[in-house]
C-alpha cells in the first residue's frame, strides 16, 4: 500500500508513523512545508514538493487537517489525480460532507472518517506510532461510497492498530459532541476557574489528582477546538445546555443548603456513577471491576520502571496505572489496577521488592 498523507500534524504524522512501520511506502504533503519535512526527518515518509505534480502517486490518501479545510483538500487532491481512495481524520464529519457536495467531489472514492485518539500536545514532534493501538475509529462512508473504497480504508485503519466502527455523519456528530467535545469545554470551563484573577496561587498547592483528572484535556490547542466546536455546533450545544441544567440544579440546591445534603445533588452523584459504569473498558470491551493496590514509592528515577518488572516477574498484568504525587514531595502513591485474583500476587510481589504497600 503506497500512501500520501495530507496535513502532517500529530494525527497525520501518528497515521504515517503507524503505516511506516508496518511497511507501507508514505508520502508526505502539508501547507507548512517546515512541518513536512519534520515529519520527514521523524521517519514518517517522503516529502511530495507539489501535490499537482503527484498524479497517481498513491493508492490512497489520509486528509489530516481541520474539518473546514477537508472538502477543498479532497477537491485539489482529486483534481490532481493524486489517489484512487482518500479519506479523513476531522473529528466532525457533517461539514466536510456537505462542502464536499457543494464542491462537486467524487464522493464514491471518499470515505469520511475520525480517529478517536489524540494527545494535549500537537504537531509532529508529539506523534506517536502507537497513537491508535486499540482505540476506535469511525467510519462514515456516504449512499455513494463505493465498498471498494471502504475496504480499502478500513485496511489502514486495522494497519494503525485501531478498531473502526461504521455509522453515518450525522449520529457520528452527536455522538462526538457527548464523548469528546463537551467534556473539553467542561474541562476548559472549570480549568478557567484557576486564573490569578479568580484564585490565588496558594490555593493550587492544595490541587490533588481530582483537578488534574478534570483539567488535563483543557491543555489542548485552543485555535483547533475552536473550529471543531463551531463545525459541529448544535450537537455541542444541546449537550452542553444538557449538563448545564444539571450543574444549575446542583448550585441551587447547594445554596439553600443546611446540614442534609439536597436530594438533588445526591440524585446527580448517583446519576454520574451510573454513567461512569457505562463507559468501556479496554478496547471498548465491557466495563471490568479491578482491584486497585496502592504502593508508595519514591521520588527518584527507576523506581516505576523496578516497580513495573517486578510486577512482570510475578506474572501479574497491570490493567490501569495512576500516579498520585505532589511536587516537591520525596514520595508518591502508584495506584495498580489489576485482576481481583492477581492482587494478592502483586501485593506480594511488591512488599517482597521493598515497598510499602496498602493491603
Amino acid at each position: 500500500m503506497t500512501v500520501l498523507v495530507f496535513g502532517t500534524g500529530l494525527i497525520g504524522t501518528s497515521v504515517a508513523l503507524a503505516l511506516r512501520a508496518k511497511g507501507a511506502n508514505v508520502w508526505l504533503s502539508d501547507h507548512d512545508e517546515a512541518t513536512a519535512q519534520l515529519a520527514a526527518d521523524l521517519g514518517a515518509g517522503t516529502v511530495v514538493p507539489d501535490l499537482r505534480d503527484a498524479k497517481g502517486i498513491a493508492d490512497l490518501a489520509v486528509l489530516a487537517m481541520p474539518p473546514a479545510a477537508v472538502a477543498a483538500a479532497l477537491a485539489l487532491g482529486q483534481e490532481h489525480g493524486v489517489a484512487d481512495v482518500y479519506t479523513d481524520v476531522a473529528s466532525v464529519k457533517g461539514l466536510p460532507v456537505r462542502r464536499a457536495r457543494e464542491l462537486g467531489c467524487d464522493l464514491s472514492s471518499y470515505v469520511p472518517g475520525h480517529p478517536l485518539a489524540g494527545r494535549e500536545r500537537h504537531g509532529p514532534a508529539a506523534a506517536r506510532a502507537d497513537l491508535f493501538l486499540g482505540r476506535t475509529w469511525a467510519l462514515c462512508p456516504l449512499p455513494e461510497t463505493s465498498p471498494a473504497a471502504v475496504e480499502a480504508v478500513t485496511a489502514l485503519v486495522l494497519a494503525c492498530g485501531a478498531d473502526p466502527v461504521i455509522t453515518d455523519p450525522e449520529t457520528h456528530d452527536q455522538w462526538v459532541a457527548l464523548v469528546s467535545h463537551v467534556p473539553h469545554l467542561v474541562a476548559a470551563a472549570m480549568a478557567a476557574r484557576l486564573a490569578p484573577s479568580v484564585v490565588p496561587a496558594d490555593a493550587l498547592r492544595l490541587a490533588g489528582q481530582g483537578l488534574r483528572d478534570v483539567t488535563r484535556i483543557a491543555a489542548g490547542d485552543s485555535a483547533l477546538w475552536t473550529q471543531i466546536l463551531s463545525a459541529n455546533a448544535g450537537p455541542v450545544a444541546e449537550v452542553l445546555a444538557a449538563v448545564a441544567v444539571d450543574l444549575s440544579a446542583a448550585a441551587r440546591a447547594l445554596a439553600g443548603v443546611s446540614a442534609e445534603t439536597p436530594a438533588d445533588v445526591t440524585d446527580l452523584l448517583e446519576r454520574g456513577q451510573a454513567g461512569v459504569a457505562r463507559i468501556p473498558g479496554k478496547h471498548g470491551g465491557q466495563p471490568r471491576n479491578f482491584t486497585v493496590v496502592q504502593v508508595v514509592i519514591p521520588d527518584q528515577p527507576g523506581e516505576l520502571a523496578r516497580l513495573f518488572n517486578a510486577a512482570g516477574a510475578a506474572g501479574v498484568n497491570i490493567e490501569d496505572v495512576r500516579i498520585e504525587h505532589s511536587p516537591g514531595l520525596p514520595v508518591g502513591v502508584a495506584e495498580l489496577s489489576v485482576r481481583p485474583d492477581q492482587a494478592a500476587a502483586l501485593l506480594d510481589a511488591m512488599e517482597a521488592g521493598g515497598w510499602p504497600v496498602r493491603r
